[in-house]
């Protein structure tokens, strides 16, 4: 029987970083992974002339060579750092109300965030200096837990990080209404509360700060050759450094032996011995799917079951025979809202068709992307609730696929005034349907577990060395501990790796 120290199950964000953190380390690993290519999520597919980023907008807490962020620090390490180009985007957002009409338009940098925020809401710059302040902290805060590994030392917290520990239990709405930010200020600054997947009196305001910081002071960057430009890379150093990386090979069954991981069994029977899984898959398609009944923690059945799912994935590929300019599209993204209220909004997407959405002009992000004289939009949308599925059943799937086109085109041409449906050349939709076909994820979701309550960013965090888990199993990806998203994705690969390598450790004593 094939033994490996480390068994990486699929080659998404998650698990590509847990792999290259392995066998950088010298570790015998490999990377079983069911598709034909790496990158889970993060890939591209051809459509006529155009090549479309399937799900990447840009990536936050990267940053430039010269004033750069954690995932740069970690892609630095994995020596991949030098080997890929990034653009950063024009601006933060703009965000338009079909509701009301209103529309904002952001800039990065604090200085200038708050004083366009000034222009829109007088009266809101001293809350959003207090709430930069604050993002600061946590953002310092959030170093130290790191740096003490889950462990700190709760002296230091209470004295150096005081207004930290004030706030970090609470959601971002009962922040920002404490700090007396005028409520349009706070409907303008929770527009990415959807690329965390909750809206703003559930989702955790720790969590928020950090991500809107690293927004507003490092800028969002997009890879010149797509997300998927990433995954090569990043699987040529998982190969480079040792490790194998076997595609069209799906796991069927982790075995337990003495309550412990043994090894997995494939889809054509081949078994490989390890002692040690790291899992992009969810725990919902891992303890459902993978591990027998019978050997399946109790704690991770309870676990499961008091998790919900966050958003499940919508999108829209369009390649227009019109430049940009020709359109008259003048953003980089669009933030369409029925509502900017995101707890009206989050009741909102749990219906079908209502048309919400992040739109991306990628050619003014990423000049030259598309053939001279046209365009590349994205369209993402959250559905949260199983609602395409009851859509979907028993109705021709592609009605539901032109229905849902329909509603994104029609709302972006309302919101924008541009339009777009004349010089429509390439399209495709995908629904829920399309990511659980393509990754396996639950329902279709894209964002992991719903972000909210005791199963936010922090309690995942601070929990993570508590965990009545299967011995030898550890998660990566948007469903693990640092949460949904890129960089977190990445990140807690990287997360995931050092703590199999902590239980390798353990075990050899």
């Amino acid at each position: 029987m094939l033994e490996y120290d480390a068994v990486v199950i699929g080659a998404g964000n998650g698990g590509l970083s847990a792999a290259l953190t392995l066998a950088m380390q010298k570790k015998k690993v490999l990377v079983l992974e069911k598709g034909s290519v790496s990158g889970g999520f993060a890939t591209s597919f051809i459509r006529g002339r155009f090549e479309f980023e399937a799900s990447l907008h840009e990536l936050c807490d990267y940053g430039t060579r010269e004033k750069n962020g954690n995932l740069y620090k970690l892609f630095k390490q994995f020596g991949v750092a030098d080997k890929l180009d990034f653009v950063t985007v024009p601006e933060a957002f703009k965000v338009i109300s079909l509701e009301t009409g209103e529309q904002y338009a952001m800039p990065f940098g604090r200085e200038a965030f708050i004083s366009k925020m000034e222009s829109y809401v007088p009266g809101s710059r001293p809350s959003m200096t207090v709430f930069f302040d604050l993002a600061d902290e946590t953002s310092e805060a959030m170093a130290y837990l790191t740096k003490m590994k889950g462990r700190p030392d709760s002296k230091v917290l209470r004295s150096k990080y005081p207004n930290f520990m004030r706030v970090a239990p609470y959601p971002v709405k009962k922040v920002l209404n404490a700090i007396k930010m005028p409520q349009k200020a706070q409907r303008i600054l929770n527009v990415y509360w959807s690329y965390l997947g909750a809206p703003e009196s559930q989702l955790s305001f720790t969590h928020y700060a950090l991500m809107v910081n690293l927004y507003v002071n490092l800028g969002a960057q997009i890879p010149t050759k797509r997300s998927h430009g990433i995954s090569l890379a990043l699987a040529e150093e998982i190969t480079r450094n040792g490790g194998e990386i076997w595609y069209d090979s799906e796991v069927r069954e982790i075995l337990v032996k003495d309550g412990k991981v043994a090894g997995v069994r494939l889809a054509d029977g081949l078994e490989v011995k390890t002692s040690h899984v790291v899992s992009n898959a969810s725990p919902h398609t891992v303890y459902g799917k993978m591990v027998r009944s019978e050997d399946v923690p109790a704690e991770e059945i309870k676990l499961a079951n008091a998790r919900k799912l966050a958003g499940r994935g919508l999108s829209m590929f369009l390649g227009l025979n019109r430049s940009a300019k020709e359109l008259g599209l003048d953003s980089y993204s669009y933030f369409i809202y029925q509502s900017l209220d995101s707890d009206k909004e989050f009741e909102n997407m749990k219906k079908p068709y209502c048309g919400s959405q992040v739109t991306v002009c990628l050619n003014n992000g990423l000049p030259g992307c598309s053939p001279e004289g046209t365009t590349i939009l994205y369209f993402t949308s959250l559905a949260f609730s199983d609602c395409y599925s009851k859509e979907i059943d028993g109705t021709d799937y592609f009605d539901v696929k032109d229905r849902l086109a329909d509603v994104f085109i029609d709302a972006f041409e309302k919101a924008t005034g541009v339009s777009i449906r004349p010089y429509i050349e390439e399209i495709e939709v995908g629904t829920p349907l399309t990511y659980a076909h393509y990754t396996d994820s639950p329902q279709g979701t894209i964002y992991g577990y719903l972000a909210s309550g005791l199963d936010n960013l922090m309690p995942r965090l601070m929990t993570m060395y508590d965990e009545k888990r299967l011995p030898g199993l550890r998660f990566a990806g948007g469903h693990a501990m640092r949460v949904s998203g890129y960089n977190s994705s990445y990140l807690s690969g990287n997360l995931a790796a050092n703590l199999t390598l902590s239980d390798m450790k353990e075990a050899s004593r």
